[in-house]
Parts: structure tokens; sequence; C-alpha cells
């Protein structure tokens, strides 16, 4: 293989200005004859000469494509390649290493357009989850989305309508009011400008086409005044920081409730409770019912109390503590037995025990819901409440919510949940 001398230097810079520039750089610049620029910003580096910064000097205006690639190998001294912020950062450097050995590159980064866009929120960013879509379709944004995580950044495309699709992602995943929106545009030139959008609103007609988005959860104010008074969005509960998908959704949730035929008076026991979703929903639509949330996890009770401020409701107790340690240790004589039962959030076995033990004292017109992920346990749950006079009914619930893409819209399947019903 032939030995190639000259080196291809990629520099990432935040601006026009020549003089921004490390000395290193501009010496570079003034020793170095072949010029790459992209294409929207050729005539800005071009004018370096033109003001007699530098002299002699051969420009070539490119696009990240195998043009590039043809023209960066036919030079036979060095070159240097303009880059924005990090070329290794979502940048041309991914695509030049596949392209050319590593002894032939050498790369001179500045601060990312993320990096300067948080440095202007004055928000830190150690946490910030990074997507590009430019020139990618938005699956990794649905599911970064999808995750909810505390903040976002988004490198977008001019070229496929990136502005609209993230609108539309954040409407159908029901988190409109879950982040601010922020709109970066041409950090760190001239003509910057940062500004928090409205999304409820049309966005702006006149938007620079070098531009990023920044989205930041957005302090938590709610009103339960605004709630409706069923299927309530998904994006109001609290949830687990590391698990924030877990909890029952919207469309399950609405199921569960329908299938319990809450009464208007009553105890209801929420069992596996997560966030408490399925029982201060219930308790919403019936002030009147005694609650009893019970889980496990560590957490969980800051959690439902949260949500329970949130749902302008309040559950008679909230334990923090195994179930099967309830059932096996205290006097179940001092609790009030339940009418409506929710079991979840636990395995076979411990499910097998609840209505073992809740289902003999449970009276004629109670209901035991049961979701259920896992179709092996379905046939012994279904014998065992069957054999303590339960008339049982199995559904299965599959829902498909539509996600706006560039090419259009596509269906993407929520995991199916199958929701067994026993009334004694």
């Amino acid at each position: 293989m032939t030995e190639v001398n000259r080196k291809i230097h990629v520099i990432g810079i935040n601006s026009y200005k020549f003089e921004d520039l490390s000395f290193k750089l501009q010496n570079l610049f003034l020793e170095t004859e072949n010029i790459v620029a992209p294409n929207s910003y050729f005539e800005e580096i071009k004018s370096w000469s033109e003001n007699g910064l530098l002299k002699k000097k051969s420009f070539f205006s490119s696009k990240s494509n195998n043009e590039l690639v043809n023209l960066l190998r036919s030079q036979k001294t060095d070159v240097i390649l303009i880059s924005r912020g990090d070329p290794l950062w979502f940048g041309i450097g991914r695509i030049l290493l596949e392209n050319f050995s590593k002894d032939e590159l050498s790369f001179y980064p500045s601060n990312t357009c993320i990096q300067l866009a948080f440095s202007k929120l004055k928000i830190p960013w150690q946490d910030t989850v990074n997507v590009s879509i430019h020139g990618r379709d938005s699956n990794k944004l649905v599911e970064a989305l999808k995750a909810r995580p505390s903040s976002l950044s988004i490198i977008t495309d001019s070229n496929n309508k990136s502005l609209e699709i993230i609108k539309r992602n954040l409407s159908e995943l029901n988190l409109i009011d879950f982040y601010d929106f922020w709109l970066c545009e041409e950090i760190g030139f001239d003509n910057e400008n940062i500004r928090k959008l409205n999304l409820k609103e049309s966005l702006p007609c006149e938007i620079s086409s070098l531009n990023i988005v920044v989205l930041t959860k957005t302090k938590e104010n709610y009103s339960n005044n605004n709630l409706p008074p069923f299927g309530i969005s998904d994006h109001i509960f609290k949830t687990f920081d590391d698990r924030p998908n877990l909890f029952t959704k919207r469309e399950v949730r609405v199921q569960i409730l329908a299938d319990l035929e809450l009464p208007k008076n009553g105890i209801i026991w929420d069992i596996g409770a997560g966030c408490g979703s399925i029982g201060l929903e219930a308790l919403k639509l019936r002030p009147n019912l005694d609650l009893f949330c019970i889980d496990k996890r560590i957490g969980s009770k800051a959690l439902i109390l949260e949500n329970s401020k949130r749902l302008g409701v309040k559950p008679k107790f909230i334990f923090e503590e195994d179930i099967i340690n309830i059932l096996n240790t205290r006097n179940l004589s001092s609790f009030e037995k339940p009418n409506r039962v929710v079991i979840g959030g636990c395995d076979k076995k411990t499910k097998l025990q609840i209505i073992n033990k809740l289902a003999q004292d449970m009276s004629i017109g109670d209901i035991i819901v049961i979701p259920i992920i896992d179709i092996q346990t379905i046939k012994q749950l279904k014998e065992e409440l069957e054999n303590k006079n339960f008339k049982t009914n199995l559904n299965l619930i599959q829902t498909y919510k539509s996600l706006s893409i560039a090419e259009g819209m596509r269906l993407e399947p929520n995991n199916p949940v199958f929701l067994l019903k026993g009334e004694k």
C-alpha cells in the first residue's frame, strides 16, 4: 500500500471570524494552500483570503458526500477541511475515518453547538440525551422521547421538516406540556438567536437552516382543575426517574378502570401500585371509594403522594411494603376487605397467593382485575379464580400509536397486555 504523506486537517469552527481561531490554527491556515469548506459557509471562509489574511489559496466548496472524499483523495499536499463544532460528534469525522487512515487525519474540535446552546441557556448538560435527525430517520428521537429524559438535544435537518416532525412527535407522545422547546439558530455566529417556542402555536415562518433544538423538562406546575374526568394523560403522573415507563399506560388503564365497574362506595386495593396511576384515577372517578395502595419499591409512597396532589385525591392508606408480608404478618381483620382488587407488578406465585388469601372473604359481585404480559401465567391464574367461584373473562389489549416521520406517518405498537377479570 502506497504511503500517503499529505495530511487532512479537520478543523471545527463556531465563528466566521479568522481572529477567533487559536494562534496554532491561524498559523496552520497560513501554511496550508488547499482549503475545503461546506457550501453553507464557503463564502465566509473564502472572504478571509479577500481580506488579505490568506494568500495564494485554493478554495473548494463541498458537501459531505463521495465528491468530497474524491476531492480529498486527489490532493497531493496538505488540506484543511472546515467543519462545524466537533467533527467527531455527529459530524464529518465518521465518514472521513471510513475512507482514510487515521494517520492521514488530524482533528481540531471546537465547542459543539450543543455545548454552546446549554451555556447560553445556563443549564447543566451532563445528563442530556443527544440525538441527530440530520440525514437520519426519527426512530432514535422517538426512543429518546419515550424515556422522557430531563433534557434532550436534537440536531435537525433543514431538508426534511425536522421541526415539524419534532413538534408532532411531542404531541403524539403527549409530551407537549412536559418539555420547554428551545429553538437555537446559528449558535456562536453573529446572527445567533435563541427563543422558546409555544408548540400550541404555529412554528415561526423565518427560521435559519443552521438550527438545533433543546428540550428541557418544564417546571412541574399541575392544576387538577384542567384534568379530564377520565383517561388522564400519562405525562401527568410522576414516575421513577430511572424507570420512567414503569406505570400503566393510558390506553390499558382506561380498560382496567372500565373492567373494575367501580361502585360509588367501597374499598379498592391497588397492589403493585407503582406510581399509583390506576388507583388514583379510580379515586378521581369515584371520590367516595377508600383506596389502599401497596407497592414494595422504595420511593413508591412518595410518588403516590405526589400524584395524589396532582389529581386532587387522597388514598386512605399507602403501604411501601411487600404484599405477601402484609398478608402473612398483619391482622387482616383490621383492614377493610376489598370490593375491587387490581393485581399488577408481581410474579405468578405472588398473584396466586393474593387470590388465595383475598378471594375467600370477597362478596358476590366483587371484582379482581389482573393485567398480564406473560402468556404462560394466564391458565393457572384463570383456574385459581374459577376455583374460588369467580366468573372469568380474558381480553387482549393491543393498541397502536401514530408517529410522524419524514415520509409521513407510521404506526408503532404498544406492548400487548392481557386483562384477566374475575367477578365473584
